[in-house]
C-alpha cells in the first residue's frame, strides 16, 4: 500500500549544509507551481534549490528567489498554435508525446545532465522523459512528482481517460477486463517510446522501458500531489507513494500590486461568478467566454472573466474582465467557479469551498470533473456542448442547491486539514539522509 505519513524528525541544521535539491517540470503553470511551493519551502529550510524548465519560466522562477536553469524543449506552453495542437482530446496526448516532447528527448537529457550535476537529490515531473535515464546514468536519488489520480492507471480507482473515456464502461465489468485493456494500451502505443529505447541504448542504459505506466515512477519516492479527498491511496499505486495532498502557489502576495478595480467589484454586490481556462487552455478558449458572457448576462448575474483580456476592463457594471489575478484571492469571495478542470485550477477551487462547473479542455481535466462531480461539489459539460442555455441551468442549480455549498465546504475543510507541503517537504528532506 501507498505511504501515508512520513516518518518522524527532520534533519538536523548541520545535516542540511550544502544540500542541493533540483525540480525538473515540463508543462503549464499547473506543473510548475507546485515546484515553486515546494522549492520555496525546502530553500527556507536551509537547502539550496533549483528548477529546471523551458526558459519561458526564468522570470517567474528568479521573482520566486530560486536558482533557474533552461531545459529544452524551448517552447511557449501558452502558445495558442501549441494549445491549438494538443486541443482533440483524442489525438491530444499522442501529439505532445510524439511531436512536441520526444523530438527534443536528446536535448532535454543532455541540459538535465548538466543542470542536476552536483545535486543530491532531483524531483521530477512525468513529462521529463529524461529524468529516470538520467538519474540512472548518474546514481542519483529522485523523486517523481505525480498532479492527477488518472496519471496512476488504476484499475482499483480507473480515471476518465481522455482519448478513451468508454473503459469506464469496461471497468464495470471487473478489474481484470480493466488491466487486459491497459495493457493492450501499452503495447499499442508501445512505439511512441522508440526515441526512449534509442537514447537508452546510446546511453548504456538498460534497454526495457516503460516511461508512461512505469518509469514515470522513482523507485525511491512517488509523490502524490492531490487531496485524498479527490482520490484515495489504491493497491495498486506504487508502493513507495506518499500522498500528502495539494500544495498551493499562485503569486498571491508575493510583491504584486493589488487591483483597485477586482477589490472594487468583490466588495461591492453579490458574489460573482468567476470564469477562468487556466494557463493554457485560456489561449485557445473559442466561444467559452463568449458564452459565459451570454450565460451571466441571461442569469443578471455578476461575474468575473479571467484571462480574456490583456488588460483590466469593465465589459459592463456586473461583469469585470482581468488577464491576471491569483485564484487564492479571487475564488474565496466567487458563488461558482467555472473552469477547465486543471489540476492547480481544480485544487485552488476545491480549496475556496466553492461549487464548480467544469468544462473540460483536454489531459487530466475529465477525470478531475468527473471525480468532483461524483463527490456533488460539482457539474460538468464537455467542452463541445458548453452553450448558453446548458451553462445557465447548470449555474442555476450550482447557486440554488445547498447541497453543492455544502459538499464544497466540506472538500475545503478536508484540503486545509491535509498539510500537503510539510507533509511533502519532509518527505523530501528524509531522501538526503
Amino acid at each position: 500500500m501507498p505511504v501515508t505519513e512520513p516518518q518522524e524528525g527532520k534533519l538536523s541544521n548541520r545535516s542540511r549544509e550544502g544540500r542541493i535539491i533540483a525540480f525538473a517540470t515540463l508543462g503549464s503553470l499547473g506543473d510548475l507551481h507546485p515546484c515553486l511551493a515546494l522549492g520555496m519551502e525546502l530553500r527556507n529550510r536551509g537547502h539550496r534549490v533549483k528548477i529546471i524548465t523551458t526558459e519561458f519560466y526564468r522570470k517567474k522562477v528568479e521573482q520566486a528567489g530560486i536558482e533557474f536553469c533552461p531545459m529544452r524543449p524551448d517552447l511557449d506552453p501558452t502558445a495558442s498554435e501549441l494549445v491549438g495542437q494538443c486541443e482533440d482530446l483524442r489525438s491530444g496526448p499522442e501529439i505532445l508525446f510524439r511531436k512536441i516532447i520526444l523530438p527534443h528527448l536528446r536535448s532535454t537529457y543532455d541540459d538535465l545532465l548538466a543542470a542536476v550535476a552536483g545535486a543530491d537529490l532531483m524531483l521530477a515531473g512525468e513529462l521529463v522523459y529524461a529524468a529516470p535515464l538520467v538519474a540512472e546514468k548518474l546514481g542519483l536519488r529522485w523523486g517523481s512528482i505525480i498532479l492527477s489520480p488518472c496519471s496512476f492507471f488504476s484499475a482499483h480507482d480507473p480515471s476518465v481517460l481522455v482519448n478513451a473515456p468508454w473503459m469506464m464502461n469496461v471497468r464495470k465489468a471487473g478489474r481484470t477486463p480493466y488491466r487486459i485493456l491497459l495493457n493492450a494500451a501499452r503495447l499499442g502505443t508501445r512505439h511512441w517510446w522508440n526515441p526512449v529505447r534509442d537514447l537508452r541504448n546510446d546511453e548504456g542504459l538498460r534497454k526495457s522501458c516503460d516511461p508512461l505506466m512505469q518509469d514515470k515512477f522513482s523507485p525511491d519516492l512517488v509523490l502524490a500531489l492531490f487531496s485524498s479527498w479527490l482520490a484515495a491511496p489504491q493497491p495498486d499505486w506504487p508502493a513507495q507513494t506518499l500522498q500528502p495532498g495539494f500544495v498551493f502557489h499562485d503569486g498571491a502576495n508575493a510583491g504584486r500590486p493589488s487591483c483597485p478595480e477586482l477589490d472594487q467589484f468583490l466588495s461591492s454586490g453579490d458574489p460573482p461568478v468567476v470564469f477562468t481556462l487556466g494557463s493554457t487552455a485560456v489561449r485557445h478558449p473559442g466561444s467559452f467566454y463568449r458564452t459565459s458572457v451570454d450565460a451571466v448576462r441571461r442569469m443578471s448575474a455578476r461575474g468575473i472573466l479571467i484571462g480574456a483580456t490583456r488588460e483590466v476592463k469593465w465589459i459592463a457594471p456586473d461583469l469585470l474582465s482581468l488577464p491576471y489575478a491569483p485564484y487564492s484571492e479571487v475564488f474565496p469571495s466567487a458563488s461558482v467557479v467555472v473552469h477547465q478542470g486543471g489540476s492547480g485550477t481544480t485544487a485552488q477551487a476545491l480549496r475556496a469551498g466553492r461549487p464548480m462547473l467544469f468544462v473540460p479542455w483536454g489531459w487530466d481535466q475529465p477525470d478531475n470533473g468527473a471525480r468532483v462531480e461524483r463527490k456533488s461539489a460539482a457539474l460538468c459539460i464537455p467542452k463541445e456542448r458548453y452553450s448558453v442555455e446548458r451553462a445557465v441551468a447548470s449555474l442555476h442549480r450550482l447557486r440554488s442547491e445547498t447541497s453543492f455549498v455544502l459538499k464544497a465546504r466540506s472538500a475545503a475543510d478536508h484540503i486545509r486539514a491535509e498539510g500537503g507541503l510539510t507533509m511533502a517537504a519532509d518527505r523530501i528532506e528524509k531522501l538526503l539522509i
